[in-house]
């Protein structure tokens, strides 16, 4: 019995693609650097103000809303370049840039302020220390 005339003959299909062919689900060299560099530069931001806002908790003195703009940019620029689900992704960038808007429209930075951001940092932390990652399968 002859195979039907519409499906492609077997022998002739390459049995997977070639080097230069990339499949839906990898991402392309360019695309992977933006996301290393993009997550590098949000974590440097992100411990750049998170190490003033902890200084100033420790050392018992004042700061401005720089650090805490700084540190709000960081966790947006992270959030574009790790967070695969965009509904995640895009409610984190706009509650750090609404937040950062807050502060620098409110022009101080409170005790409490600085505790909320220390306390919060923590347990994010804490959380992906503890959290294992899912293997794919």
């Amino acid at each position: 019995m002859a195979p039907p005339s519409d499906l492609p003959d077997p022998s002739t299909r390459p049995s997977r693609p070639s080097s230069n062919q990339e499949g839906p689900e990898e991402d392309s060299g360019s695309d992977r650097q933006a996301h290393v560099a993009g997550m590098m530069v949000g974590t440097a931001l992100m411990f750049i103000g998170f190490l003033d806002v902890f200084l100033s908790i420790s050392g018992g003195f004042e700061i401005n809303v720089v650090p805490l703009l700084i540190y709000f940019s960081g966790i947006a620029v992270w959030a574009n370049a790790v967070v695969e689900n965009p509904t995640i992704r895009y409610s984190l960038m706009a509650g750090s840039v609404l937040i950062s808007l807050a502060f620098f429209h409110y022009g101080e930075v409170l005790f409490w302020h600085k505790q909320v951001v220390f306390w919060s940092t923590v347990v994010v932390v804490m959380y992906f220390m503890f959290n294992e990652p899912k293997q794919a399968t």
